[in-house]
């Protein structure tokens, strides 16, 4: 292990390694198949990043995700490490390069998606590599019982076939005894050496606390500390009302979701990452390969999908080791909103075969035709047309996608791309020329350096200003370029993309999918039912619950859940202790009622009023005339 910790400290700087870390390389560098069970903040990548980095060869990394996977990548190269990512950002040419330089370039790491995987071409690649390790990051997504099923990670055993004697590492976070079993069933792993941590995290305070206004509540929350904190909410909509919420209450807070571009992204991760922001405001597409370690309140303002998805959000708190409270704050309201979200996402298989027949006369397909076409799609118009309701169609499409049936892009080019033909006879022709073609040519070539070599990103409504030519005359012109082959124009679309992978045949379809469509809706709907039972049994501690959902027990009550406070008898409480809390909340929040002490504070009602009487009496607090407690000066 001498390598793994020099290693270790090189480029990460840490001295020694967590438990089961140490176990976990040992046993990958000498060539196991491995399974690995941490949760969210245990330091799972280092399980393959080490291992890599002591013998020759690039490890290949299967990630379900662009943005984790280029996340990851950078972190490496800020290292002095050499990753690659492999996204739909790179054309067939871009690809080969890249191929040539992992060969060729000293580079270590490959991500990619298994989506990615699936290419012939891909995997006639990765055979010509010289592979020394294969994780699968996420592997929960192999499973029909996980919380993120997805279709392609079954198609990832093609790699025993092209690399058989590489040893594999799966990789979740989170995973019942089921899911468990499915990944190692699924990927092949039936000698891999297992590992698995606890899922008890004894610094995470842990609230579930019933709130009728949940924004007050937020607010107050957040007021009574200085660190950094995630807000997770429902929608993105509820992303930019309750950052510009919390900012009109001199809260710095940011907002995140899965609608915003890469820049935007990037801007605001940044943002609140250097801690301009003190809040992130975020949907659940937050989170994955985020690593800021004083995060020190994660608060749920919505009710999550389920039990792992909770645990997922939670453990971005305190990852440091340091104490930190998580909040889900709920009422009557948020239980029945996400009981509307989950009977709207319970797709039948009926409904399905509907949905498939209705695009294939979408798309004039006959009986027993299989169309090559890659069809652009519009769910909205689809939806309208044939009368259904636009998630109906939304969630239909997810299923017969992860079956196989068609495959769609859920992600569309959002930034317009470029690359001059820079052997075009046309080149200096149409530069030559009075009209609107020209113009944008000059434009590109003075405005994007490198656009001979690469595809690079353009911005159609920045070049319509410089020109000062509308945008669509600018498109036009641009597919015109294209269309006369002096440059490639892959335009921004959001539309999506919809290929069908089976011959029409409905009945066949049909029975091909409905068992395992009709086994994810019930999945889907214990997973909701487990998460609303741990919400309103507030008899048992929280972290017992929770633990015992994955199977691991907890001998004795946390105590310090909201559950476990509830309990501790009122002869028992620390009043000094509590005074000094209530002051420090009081220094930071200047007045506070009794509820939104007890809201920041939520031990016994009955202890704090009794804390509250003695600080008053001793004239360390006053009470002012709208009954709000302040400290005497």
């Amino acid at each position: 292990m001498d390598k793994a910790h020099e290693l270790l400290k090189k480029h990460w700087g840490f001295d020694s390694f967590r438990d089961p870390q140490a176990a976990i390389i040992n046993a990958v560098t000498a060539g196991n198949d491995t399974f690995v069970l941490l949760p969210t903040g245990a330091g799972k990548s280092l399980c393959y990043q080490i291992p890599a980095l002591m013998t020759d060869g690039v490890c290949l990394v299967v990630s379900p995700l662009i943005a984790l996977m280029e996340d990851q990548a950078k972190s490496l190269e800020d290292k002095g490490i050499k990753a690659l990512v492999l996204s739909s950002k790179l054309n067939r040419h871009d690809t080969i390069i890249a191929f040539d330089n992992l060969m060729h370039g000293n580079y270590k790491f490959l991500y990619l998606s298994p989506e990615k995987l699936q290419s012939e071409f891909i995997q006639e690649k990765i055979s010509q590599l010289s592979l020394n390790l294969i994780a699968i990051d996420e592997a929960h997504c192999i499973s029909q019982w996980g919380h993120d099923f997805r279709s392609a990670y079954l198609k990832i055993p093609v790699l025993n076939d092209i690399h058989p004697d590489i040893p594999k590492i799966a990789l979740t976070a989170t995973a019942t005894a089921h899911v468990k079993n499915d990944i190692i069933e699924n990927l092949q792993l039936t000698s891999a050496k297992i590992f698995t941590g606890s899922y008890y995290r004894d610094n995470l305070y842990i609230r579930i606390l019933k709130k009728e206004d949940t924004r007050l509540g937020i607010l107050n929350l957040l007021k009574s500390i200085d660190d950094p904190a995630i807000v997770y909410v429902g929608t993105r909509k509820n992303t930019v009302q309750y950052a510009r919420f919390l900012s009109s209450h001199q809260i710095k807070a940011t907002h995140y979701h899965g609608g915003l571009d890469n820049k935007q992204k990037s801007e605001a991760l940044q943002q609140w990452k250097d801690e301009k922001s003190k809040v992130m405001v975020a949907t659940n597409a937050f989170g994955m390969g985020i690593d800021k370690s004083n995060v020190r309140m994660v608060i749920h303002a919505h009710l999550p999908n389920s039990i792992e998805n909770y645990m997922q959000e939670i453990g971005r708190a305190g990852r440091d080791g340091k104490p930190s409270v998580t909040y889900l704050l709920y009422n009557d309201n948020s239980i029945l909103e996400s009981e509307l979200v989950l009977k709207k996402s319970i797709v039948s298989p009926e409904l399905c075969r509907s949905v498939y027949g209705k695009l294939n006369d979408y798309y004039q397909i006959a009986n027993g035709e299989l169309s090559e076409e890659i069809f652009n799609f519009d769910l909205q118009e689809f939806a309208l047309r044939y009368d259904f309701q636009f998630m109906q169609v939304y969630y239909a499409l997810n299923h017969l996608h992860n079956e196989d049936i068609i495959f769609y892009d859920q992600n569309p080019n959002k930034t317009s791309r470029i690359r001059i033909i820079e052997n075009s006879t046309k080149l200096f022709q149409v530069q030559s020329l009075q009209n609107i073609q020209a113009k944008v040519l000059q434009m590109l070539l003075r405005t994007y350096g490198g656009v001979h070599e690469q595809f690079i990103a353009i911005n159609e409504s920045l070049i319509s200003s410089k020109l000062n030519h509308p945008k669509d005359e600018v498109i036009k012109a641009l597919r015109r370029l294209d269309l006369d082959k002096v440059l490639v124009y892959n335009e921004s679309s959001n539309r999506l993309k919809l290929k069908f992978l089976v011959p029409r045949e409905d009945n066949f379809v049909y029975h091909m999918f409905r068992a395992n469509i009709t086994q994810r809706n019930k999945t889907k709907e214990a997973k909701s039912k487990s998460l609303h039972h741990l919400i309103k049994n507030d008899q048992i501690c929280r972290q017992i619950q929770l633990l015992h959902y994955f199977g691991e027990n907890l001998d004795s009550p946390c105590g310090h859940c909201d559950v476990c406070l509830s309990r501790i008898p009122a002869e028992k409480v620390d009043y000094q202790e509590l005074s000094a809390q209530i002051f420090n909340l009081l220094k930071k929040n200047k007045t506070l009622n009794l509820n939104e002490v007890n809201q920041l504070l939520p031990n016994d009602k009955g202890s704090l009023v009794k804390t509250l009487q003695l600080m008053v009496e001793r004239k360390l607090i006053g009470l002012n005339l709208q009954n709000k407690f302040y400290i005497i000066t």
